[in-house]
This record gives structure tokens, sequence and C-alpha cells, in this order.
């Protein structure tokens, strides 16, 4: 009930400007967002919200999408993950979406870097932003505008039998192995659908309910590397990119629990690669 309390906010949330976003045009002031004036009072409270240096966040997305059901969008930043300062949680943010708190992403210095790639929902013309918060509560931000339109209404793209049949399985891809304390990158890829519960099935004529993953936590010899707060705005079968900083052998670890409480692990061993 608490998940569909919550839905159910997101979507008064939005009514009030989403006619507005759906007029956006890319040399609108982001600032100007109804819907982002309501987000940001909402889970920033007033702070101060610096633009981002170009050294410290970039967002990638397309200005135009191929396909507003599966648009990718890469965080990026520069910043060592350490003791010292270090961003702490990245937020994604898409304006137009029904839910437009898309994801809230936390970080910790065993992280390597505080980056994330995923492919995402958009459902209509909006403002996408991408905003940093370091370890000792400062926020910074950087907007991009994404033309697409449907995504969150778009039917599922795999068979209904099919996707029921591979629920929750899981598997990582790890790229160039394990050397020393040197940041690796990694690929969470999670057979869901992630139905959004705005789509109609095309021969019941009926929507198909909302069923999607909504957190992701991923670890490494039991130390956080990044846990994310997520929704339908992430896109069918979600896909992550993300770096880990090794320490020696050990288990790479992600625990996903979706919208119906249902919980799925996978686990991969690595070994430190000699030199």
């Amino acid at each position: 009930m608490k998940h569909l309390a919550r839905l159910f906010a997101l979507l008064l949330l939005v009514a009030a400007g989403l006619s507005q976003a759906r007029n956006l045009q890319p040399t609108d002031d982001p600032e100007s967002s109804p819907v982002w004036q309501k987000v940001r009072a909402s889970i920033f409270e007033g702070r101060s919200i610096a633009p981002a240096p170009a050294d410290m966040l970039v967002l990638e997305a397309p200005s135009r999408a191929i396909d507003a059901a599966v648009v990718p969008i890469a965080i990026r930043s520069r910043w060592p993950q350490g003791a010292g300062r270090y961003i702490s949680k990245l937020y994604l943010i898409i304006d137009a979406n029904p839910s437009p708190i898309s994801a809230i992403f936390q970080f910790s210095p065993e992280s390597g870097r505080a980056e994330i790639e995923t492919r995402v929902r958009v459902d209509a013309y909006s403002h996408v932003r991408a905003i940093a918060e370091t370890s000792d509560g400062q926020l910074f931000g950087v907007t991009r505008f994404v033309k697409a339109s449907g995504g969150c209404s778009a039917p599922a793209g795999s068979d209904a039998q099919a996707a029921a049949a591979s629920l929750g399985q899981m598997r990582f891809r790890v790229e160039g192995g394990l050397k020393g304390r040197t940041p690796v990158l990694a690929q969470l890829m999670i057979d869901h659908p992630n139905h959004s519960g705005l789509a109609m099935d095309q021969y019941s004529r009926q929507f198909t309910p909302a069923h999607y993953v909504r957190k992701v936590d991923v670890t490494y010899d039991g130390k956080p590397v990044f846990s994310a707060d997520v929704d339908f705005s992430i896109s069918e079968n979600p896909n992550f990119r993300f770096w880990f900083l090794p320490q020696g052998n050990g288990e790479l670890r992600a625990t996903v629990v979706d919208s119906r409480d249902l919980r799925f692990v996978a686990a991969q061993a690595l070994r430190d690669t000699p030199k």
C-alpha cells in the first residue's frame, strides 16, 4: 500500500505542471519548470544547488531520443571517491515523467567513481537533471533537454510469458579484471519487465499492472559499492553500469527488491589479476 500511496502522491505532484511540460522547448528556462520547483522544495527543502563544474559532473543524454522507452543516460564524475570529500548521492530527475524523481543513487568511498549509466523512459519533452550531493552536504546540478514522447506508456518490448519465466534473473559483466586498487567498470543486467502501470495490453485492452524494480544494492567483499532507489522511469530489463574499488579477491553481489517485495540475489566471485 505504501508504494501505491507514493505513486499517487507523485502523480499529483506532476499533474499541475504536466501540460506545460508537454509544450516545453529547449530554450525554456529549466528553473521555471513548475514540476521542478515542487520536486526541489520536496526533496532539497530550499537548499542551494550550484551549477556543477564540468570537471565535477557531466550528464550525457541524447537531445532527441530514438526510442522514448529506452533512452540512454550517463552521469559521470571525475571527483575521486575517498576518505575525504566525495559524492555521496546522485539524483536523476525527469520533469515530464509521471514519477519525476526517477532514481536516487548512493555511493561510498569504495565506489571507485560516482558514476552510473542506465536506460530510462521519457514521457514527454523534458528537462532531465542530475544533482550531486557531496559528503559534506553541498549540492551541484546539471541539466539536459531531451526530446522524447510516450516512453512511460509504451507497450512492453518482450513477450509476457518469456518475461515472467526469466523474472529476476541477473548477471554481471566485469570489464578488464581486477588489478590492485584500480577502479573497475562493471555492469549489472536485470531481467524484469518494469511495468509502469500506464501501458495498455494490445490484446486485452487493459492496463498492465505496475510491477517494477524499486531497490538495488551492490556490494563487493561485503562493502557497499552503490545502492539505488528507482521506479518505473527505469526502462524494461534494468541495466546499470558502475565502478567499484576492489581490495583483492572478493565477491560482487547484487540484491534487488521490486514493487511486489520480490527479492532477487546474484553474486560473482572475482580474483585479482597477477601482475
